[in-house]
């Protein structure tokens, strides 16, 4: 269940990077599939961090809350990768 919080949260933190910063926006799609990325690896790594996330503790609001922030925080980050990427390149 984790890992599908930290997805979508990814895909969401992806979309709001690209809009907010409006220089790595890569269309919706890339910033979705970005963000998924970045969420999958974000949530991971965040609940690796502090203690096992959600598998560890159980479903409870800090483990959620973790997922999304990590997952959010990491789709932005992997969108911007991509952005500096895809702009060297092209």
């Amino acid at each position: 269940m984790e890992l599908l919080i930290g997805l979508i949260s990814g895909a969401l933190g992806g979309n709001v990077a690209g809009k907010a910063i409006g220089g790595i926006n890569q269309g919706t799609l890339i910033n979705s599939i970005a963000g998924i990325v970045g969420g999958g690896l974000g949530g991971s790594i965040l609940g690796m961090i502090t203690g096992g996330g959600a598998a560890a503790s159980g479903m409870d609001i800090g483990s959620i809350i973790t997922q999304i922030a990590g997952g959010g925080i990491g789709g932005g980050v992997v969108l911007a990768v991509v952005s500096m990427i895809r702009n060297k390149l092209g």
